[in-house]
């Protein structure tokens, strides 16, 4: 985003014409949104300290002499009022505050840009730096992306270009040790995982140090697996967070009335003209009157269609709504081939069969193979981890929970942006999650045990089974929502033949159970309840049922 290009804009809005201060608004906002909310690790004061900024450079644009200077006048702007947030509030006020928030800004960055690997692993890291080196990562981050200059990124912050690459390069250092945390906690050390029982999870300076201690001296975890990308040359070309939908921001001026902002002089202007009784309106965003600045979405699609219960009665599709001139009526045979269309049947709630009750047979369907962003095996343990999926072919998908790390109700994972068609076929893996793992706990299940919790699903959602079997005819992307209860997902692209081993292997074979057929070879077998076309910024918020 280059202030150059701007010139004209900035010029017709500090003129008072309120399209052109519209448009700098709704163009400038998301990289203000996206300084303040690593600045402050998504905290809940980044709305506040976000209105503040552009309220503060709207209140002032009249005084800005040299338009091409934007950009670093506004991110001076920002910094500024984050470290007033920081001096305005106690530690102990911004820690118990943080502890409240349910999503931070570093899983924001990955769930809605989708990051995978080290950069998904760099977006992590951000939580172990301290709240300066935070402030400065902010607007390094944008550098290297390409959204600032160094010049405006040490103007920004205030200081020579020349003290600003030493702290620069301070910073980068904690961040590679941040990095290496990051990393070594997705491990396996058995010290290591001794070392942070005592630990809340909340990180912190205390145990960002102690933590790389334990690194430095660990054969285990010091072990690079992998060749350590440079963080600026991963995060180059990485998008901005795009802004939350529903975003409002106020800009009425901290309640000045018309009167008194008329002794502020340009600012009086801009708010004579938000308090006409008319509606500004951008692609993405509308100053309506009174000042109120809206961040609004236009649909990409339909919207969906009435939802189907996920329950054993939805089977069948809705009867169709009559149309609005007369048609002939259909015969027979037509009509029974479409009362149950793909998408209508959604995965329903199925009684465990019996041990010793063999499956019916699988139908054979096409298959030319299954690409895999994961490779052969991808393995998913974290949440915002994905995989996607492409071609024509069979899909396992292996659970792996673990209730004694981290007990809890699950938050499924989810299939979105579907082109084609994904059909769960069959479930296999010698027992459903439900069933007894242990001869001497009566109350262990795949689900835990009474001392760890068993998770209660969701009304209408199906029990999964250790292995769940999928077909794909087009391209699909499987999200872990994990929140909750601790669990893994291995993806496999499989064959035909894998699939009916497995599900026909039974009790002879010291398994649990035999496995289960859901696939009827039509566009009746069922769909995933967690799975639409769209895809949404966050993935855990598709719902319970099939919206294909």
């Amino acid at each position: 985003m280059d202030g150059r290009q701007w010139r004209s804009t900035i010029a017709a809005a500090q003129a008072g014409d309120r399209q052109a201060l519209d448009d700098l608004v709704a163009g400038w906002l998301p990289l203000v949104y996206n300084v303040v909310g690593r600045a402050l690790n998504g905290h809940a004061d980044v709305d506040d300290v976000v209105q503040e900024t552009m309220l503060r450079a709207v209140d002032n644009l009249g005084s800005l002499r040299d338009p091409d200077s934007f950009r670093s006048w506004l991110m001076a702007i920002a910094m500024r009022q984050i470290r007033d947030r920081a001096r305005r509030r106690s530690p102990q006020q911004l820690d118990e505050s943080a502890a409240r928030e349910v999503t931070d800004f570093a899983e924001l960055t990955v769930l809605r840009l989708q990051l995978e690997g080290q950069r998904r692993e760099v977006a992590e890291a951000v939580r172990w730096l301290d709240d300066e080196d935070r402030q400065l990562l902010s607007l390094w981050w944008l550098e290297v992306a390409g959204e600032l200059t160094r010049r405006e990124l040490a103007a920004a912050v205030g200081i020579s270009r020349q003290h600003a690459a030493v702290r620069v390069q301070r910073m980068k250092e904690r961040l590679e040790t941040s990095r290496g945390i990051v990393r070594a906690l997705d491990g396996a050390c058995p010290e290591l995982r001794e070392l942070t029982g005592r630990w809340d999870g909340r990180p912190d300076s205390v145990w960002r140090k102690r933590l790389a201690r334990h690194i430095r001296g660990c054969a285990y975890c010091g072990d690079e697996r992998e060749s350590v990308v440079p963080a600026e040359r991963l995060l180059v070309g990485i998008a901005l967070v795009p802004l939350p939908v529903g975003f409002t921001l106020s800009l009425a001026f901290g309640g000045k009335t018309a009167v008194a902002a008329t002794s502020v002089g340009w600012s009086a202007k801009v708010l004579g003209l938000l308090t006409k009784p008319a509606v500004a309106v951008t692609a993405s965003a509308t100053i309506v009157a009174g000042g109120a600045y809206v961040v609004t979405q236009t649909p990409d699609t339909p919207p969906p269609r009435a939802a189907v219960t996920p329950t054993a009665a939805s089977t069948h599709r809705p009867p169709p709504t009559p149309s609005a001139s007369p048609t002939p009526s259909p015969s027979p045979s037509v009509t029974k081939e479409r009362t149950e269309l793909y998408g209508s049947v959604v995965d329903a709630v199925d009684q465990a069969p019996d041990p010793d009750t063999p499956p019916k047979a699988l139908p054979r369907r096409p298959a030319s193979g299954i690409t895999s962003s994961g490779g052969a095996h991808a393995t998913m343990n974290h949440r915002g981890d994905s995989v996607t999926l492409g071609g024509q072919g069979y899909v396992l998908v292996r659970w792996q929970i673990s209730p004694q790390y981290r007990s809890g109700s699950l938050v499924m994972p989810s299939w979105t942006g579907l082109k084609g068609r994904l059909f769960h076929v069959a479930s296999g893996g010698g027992r459903r999650m439900d069933d007894r793992v242990s001869s001497t706990d009566t109350t262990a299940t795949g689900m835990g045990s009474k001392s760890t919790g068993h998770d209660v699903l969701p009304s209408g959602t199906q029990q999964m089974w250790q292995n769940e079997y999928f077909y794909l005819d087009g391209s699909v992307t499987l999200t872990v929502n994990e929140r909750g209860a601790d669990y893994g997902l291995n993806v496999f692209p499989t064959t035909w033949d894998k699939v009916e081993e497995d599900v026909t292997s039974g009790p002879p074979e010291g398994a649990g159970r035999y496995g289960l057929v859901r696939d009827t070879g039509k566009d009746d077998t069922p769909v995933p309840q967690y799975c639409t076309r769209k895809t949404p910024s966050d993935p855990a918020t598709v719902p319970q049922r099939s919206e294909v």
